[in-house]
């Protein structure tokens, strides 16, 4: 077994974490080193012909491969490698699963409003005040990066989170939790034109742009975040169909057009479904109209807030257009074919297709 295939765990003597409040951060400042010497022996991938001034872009252009998928070194993959460890789900947990720029934002909105809507009914709900991602947060991102472990043991709500974190590498502890997965996913062409402006809107040497050629080269490649994109999804679609009951799959594009009837679906899912009282008092049409794409963007903590990440940047960044087939203004029809072609063969007999 190579060494980018085994998890930290398999590398580290499984290490017990069993500590005092006293020594924790210590303890864990000690972890997250270990992760650190750990990634350094990992296939690594550079996008070529980038040439940024600024040190922290290498963030967005420089990858490490854990496992068989690819990830930031700077944060992101240290997250990941806590989250296996020490994230222990609840069966009333519900986990929303994607690829990076497939919708994520919009998604955590309308199940946040769906699960908190008497809790927090119209004006009063935190999404208001507050982006979508502050309100689900990230396992990798929020709860276990920036080299801290958060202490998810206290209360026993059911909670609602979020991760990129592909199915396969997921421990079996999670996957026999009980808790529940949902996954959305979308047209790969429409998720590499988002991904390259979301990267692209990030960096933080606004006199460079990394290429789309290059970023498409190695997008073919499945070098970016939480890649290769086909093995992503498919690791989830063929969960949704051993375990439909735990694991909700849907298309961007599905959403987009009918979000009453998938959301409705969603909520279903969740185990919060409209009651026939609150679908005549307009409560599902009310939810439609706080989480759309303009009322979410026109928020002044969307507008002129920063995002709640290791990487500080602004959450303007999460609003781009949310449009279905705007690939067709960047990508030439040689290397639409080009993509297309690779996600047909990755994804051949597994019964999931995207429209061109």
């Amino acid at each position: 077994m190579s060494s980018h295939t085994r998890t930290y765990a398999q590398v580290s003597n499984k290490m017990a974490f069993h500590f005092s409040a006293k020594n924790r951060e210590e303890e864990e400042e000690k972890t997250y080193k270990k992760y650190d010497q750990f990634i350094l022996t990992l296939p690594e991938y550079t996008i070529k012909h980038a040439r940024s001034s600024a040190t922290q872009d290498l963030k967005y252009r420089q990858y490490r491969q854990y496992q068989g998928f690819w990830f930031s070194p700077y944060g992101m993959l240290q997250g990941i490698m806590a989250a296996q460890a020490h994230f222990i789900p609840r069966a009333s947990d519900i986990l929303i699963c994607t690829p990076l720029k497939v919708g994520t934002t919009w998604l955590k909105a309308l199940a946040f409003a769906t699960l908190n809507r008497n809790d927090q009914p119209g004006k009063q709900s935190l999404l208001l005040s507050h982006n979508p991602h502050h309100c689900v947060l990230n396992l990798e991102f929020n709860l276990y990066g920036s080299n801290r472990m958060t202490d998810l043991t206290v209360g026993t709500s059911a909670r609602l989170l979020s991760t990129h974190i592909p199915c396969q590498l997921f421990p079996t502890s999670w996957l026999s939790s009980g808790c529940k997965f949902v996954y959305l996913c979308r047209n790969p062409k429409d998720t590499f034109i988002s991904y390259w402006h979301f990267v692209n809107k990030i960096m933080k040497d606004v006199n460079y742009k990394v290429p789309l050629g290059d970023a498409f080269d190695a997008f073919l490649k499945g070098v970016h975040l939480a890649g290769p994109l086909w093995d992503h999804v498919f690791g989830f679609w063929n969960a949704s169909l051993v375990n439909p009951d735990k694991v909700l799959f849907m298309k961007y594009e599905e959403l987009r057009s009918d979000t009453a009837v998938n959301l409705k679906k969603l909520a279903e899912f969740m185990g919060c479904p409209f009651t026939e009282e609150e679908e005549r008092d307009g409560v599902l049409e009310k939810i439609l109209d706080m989480c759309s794409f303009e009322s979410l963007r026109n928020l002044e903590v969307n507008k002129n807030g920063i995002a709640s990440t290791t990487v500080k940047f602004g959450n303007e960044a999460f609003f781009r257009k949310g449009e279905v087939g705007d690939w067709v203004n960047f990508l030439t029809p040689e290397m639409a074919e080009r993509l297309d072609h690779a996600m047909e063969q990755k994804l051949k007999g597994s019964g999931l297709s995207f429209k061109p």
